[in-house]
């Protein structure tokens, strides 16, 4: 296999290639999924000023310290603070002053009597049980101070935090956009989905699974109509496609066949990689960049499983190191495999599998055959098993590398 590419040193090319995409302020909304390019530092404290944790009566503790069922406190209502409305500042000792929760509590308050422990009166009120001193009171700077770090470089953007950078003030915040990935499938037997099928003609599946992966990944997916095999054809349907593409992918035409138009419309520019990788499925490969801005392209083979395992294995690394996302290839788990499998010298296998945990811990049954144009068994499966390069066999009850498709990381 000396004349093979190991996957490995793909991967080390195109990560060499490939830059991250620059960054700049984006709406938080738009943010979602997306990596920090900077750290974010609180500008406010969280909360910003002492607060009620209950709705209740703002009191001094030493008035209400004696209170209890047989000898309540009683003490005039002097004031009502409701949350966003904080005309009164201040109240003296002897005084309660109605408060809702997330209220400012005026100075003078040292607790918080819930109205579950009052008669919840209005000009005068009953209470029959002591809070402790401070109770209730929601302090400045509890959950965040000023100045704390809040998120670093690098983070991917979840609900939890978009709703921490909105509570501090942060309207926009630096990332890195999605990458806009470019999808075209060759090949003249292709039709689109819900067109007449001839008997010499078969639907595009690949654009669909490909855009829809590329999607998954966090990029923003165009899927272009089918491209015949034709090279003028698919140079100009390329050419036209360049100018929203920060990527591109191809399924068909990079094996050596008559009609491998991919390989033969871009061999000639000098700046595409085109050759084999030891690897099943997925072994013919292409890589490299066209235009005037460097585009990177992939050019996939054309069976569906060959496609998806080369997406995984070269195309989604390089979407994530251009969203500045770490790490840039899935996690490799651990499982114990359920029944053999076989793997030829020399080349890297990733065999489909059902992956599954119970109390005994993680299992993985391999799904179909090893065919590349085994799509249902595709569908079925939600894992692959990596068997590497220096094995040609493993037995049932081994543990083995699985990568988990459907895992978000």
């Amino acid at each position: 296999m000396a004349d093979l590419l190991p996957v490995p040193e793909l991967v080390e090319r195109i990560l060499a290639t490939v830059s991250p995409l620059p960054d700049f302020p984006q709406p938080l909304m738009d943010a979602l999924g997306l990596a920090l390019a900077e750290d974010v530092v609180a500008p406010i404290s969280l909360p910003s000023f002492d607060n009620s944790s209950m709705d209740g009566y703002a009191v001094s503790h030493a008035d209400v310290v004696t209170a209890t069922e047989e000898s309540p406190v009683h003490l005039p209502v002097v004031g009502e603070i409701g949350a966003g409305r904080s005309g009164l500042m201040a109240m003296s000792p002897g005084t309660a002053v109605k408060i809702m929760t997330g209220a400012p509590v005026p100075r003078g308050c040292t607790a918080v009597v819930p109205y579950e422990w009052t008669d919840r009166g209005v000009a005068q009120v009953r209470i029959t049980r002591a809070p402790s001193d401070g109770q209730h009171i929601r302090r400045a700077g509890d959950d965040v101070a000023e100045g704390d770090m809040l998120l670093e470089h690098g983070t991917v953007l979840g609900p939890r935090h978009l709703g921490l950078l909105a509570a501090v003030g942060r309207a926009t915040v630096r990332c890195r956009p999605r990458p806009r990935v470019v999808v075209l499938s060759t090949g003249s037997e292709l039709r689109d989905p819900g067109t007449p099928l001839g008997r010499d003609s078969i639907y595009d599946g690949n654009s669909y699974l490909l855009a829809a992966s590329a999607r998954a990944a966090g990029a923003i997916a165009y899927r272009v109509g089918i491209v015949p095999d034709d090279p003028r054809t698919f140079t100009d349907a390329l050419s036209d496609q360049l100018v929203r593409a920060d990527l591109v992918v191809t399924s068909g035409g990079v094996s050596e066949g008559d009609y491998d138009v991919v390989k033969e419309a871009l061999r000639s520019l000098g700046t595409v990689w085109f050759g084999g990788v030891a690897m099943q499925p997925g072994k013919p490969q292409g890589f490299g960049t066209i235009g005037d801005d460097n585009t990177p392209i992939f050019t996939l083979p054309g069976n569906p499983v060959s496609s998806y395992v080369s997406f995984e294995t070269f195309v989604l690394p390089a979407i994530r190191r251009m969203m500045g996302k770490l790490p840039y290839s899935r996690p490799v788990r651990r499982a114990r495999l359920t029944h053999p499998v076989s793997s030829p010298a020399g080349k890297r296998q990733f065999v489909r599998v059902l992956y599954d945990v119970d109390r005994g811990g993680a299992f993985v049954t391999p799904v179909g055959g090893h065919g590349s144009h085994l799509l249902g068994d595709l569908a079925a499966a939600n894992a692959l098993v990596v068997v590497p390069e220096d094995a040609t066999s493993i037995s049932a009850g081994e543990m083995v590398q699985v990568l988990l498709l459907d895992e978000d990381f």
